[in-house]
């Protein structure tokens, strides 16, 4: 493989971009500006057992350096990703996906992973035990290392392929999070989600969102994930993707520094459909300036 080529949990990719989960679809969208296939792979829109219309509007809102979203997990059920959105994708996409999964429930989790264990073009189950933006489940899982433990044992129960634990940054100790799910047999961990904020709307004197709170992202947040992507990888000895805040090749090798394998860009390819084309595009430039032979050679170098 080439110089920008990683190894995620066992599975070769070309490069470690990865559009994050919810600001990609479910890839067939953004095939109409690009060839997808030159991504490394990508993160599906965010799938519960049941089809969800999601939170009430507004639920998306511009902030300095980011955005606040509470869109609720909006997504057709599992039942109709396999059957729909996973045929439309195959058509154009010639990689293993990652399947991104949430819940509200323990037996959710497992049973939602264990349909899409079962899907051909399914590479990476990545659990999101983080959502801040549902109530009943999602971020509950992802704030206690007990129940985040529980989750991860339930879906390594009923699967067959590596199960990436996605975790909250709205935590006192992200690495006991990070080590409950390593110990419980997560192949691997990506973080951050994003942060729990709220903005008022001084006219109306209400909050921007319906739901009152969201998550924060965009390059606000790049600083914290990068600390917290550090901490973990110093912690654990399965692979960690990266998250939060990604816009440049630069961050990229930031965040591979701090020990990402891989990196997800998340609010940016709301801003700039290209961003990820982009990004990889300019990866060899920037890898000259530091002198950076192989990108794989780096990951974990400021650990």
């Amino acid at each position: 493989m080439g110089r920008l080529s990683v190894e995620l949990c066992g599975i070769t990719m070309e490069n470690p971009i990865i559009p994050a989960s919810g600001t990609f679809g479910y890839g067939y969208e953004f095939n109409d500006y690009y060839d997808i296939n030159m991504l490394g792979t990508f993160s599906f829109k965010g799938t519960t057992r049941e089809p969800r219309f999601g939170n009430p509007t507004p639920r998306i809102a511009e902030v300095p350096s980011g955005m606040l979203n509470a869109v609720g997990l909006q997504n057709p059920g599992v039942e109709r990703v396999i059957s729909e959105e996973l045929p439309k994708l195959k058509k154009c996409f010639n990689k293993p996906v990652m399947a991104n999964v949430s819940g509200f429930s323990v037996d959710e989790y497992a049973e939602v992973c264990e349909k899409l264990d079962k899907e051909e073009q399914v590479g990476w189950l990545e659990v999101n035990i983080s959502c801040p933006n549902v109530h009943g489940g999602g971020m509950s899982f992802g704030t206690d290392p007990k129940a985040a433990a529980e989750v991860t044992a339930a879906v390594k129960k009923v699967t067959t392929k590596p199960v990436i634990m996605k975790l909250s940054p709205n935590v006192s100790d992200i690495v006991a999070i990070a080590k409950a799910c390593e110990d419980a047999g997560a192949d691997g961990i990506s973080l951050i989600n994003t942060l729990l904020a709220m903005r008022i709307d001084l006219n109306r004197r209400k909050p921007l969102l319906a739901n009152v709170t969201g998550g924060l992202s965009g390059e606000a947040v790049f600083p914290v994930a990068v600390r917290m992507v550090y901490q973990v990888a110093k912690a654990v000895k399965v692979p960690v993707v990266g998250l939060g805040g990604v816009s440049t090749a630069e961050d990229v090798i930031e965040m591979m520094m701090a020990g990402a394998t891989a990196v997800q860009v998340g609010a940016a390819n709301l801003v700039e459909p290209y961003a990820c084309k982009n990004i990889i595009e300019d990866l060899p430039r920037v890898m000259d300036k530091y002198r950076i032979e192989n990108l794989k050679d780096i990951i974990g170098g400021a650990l």
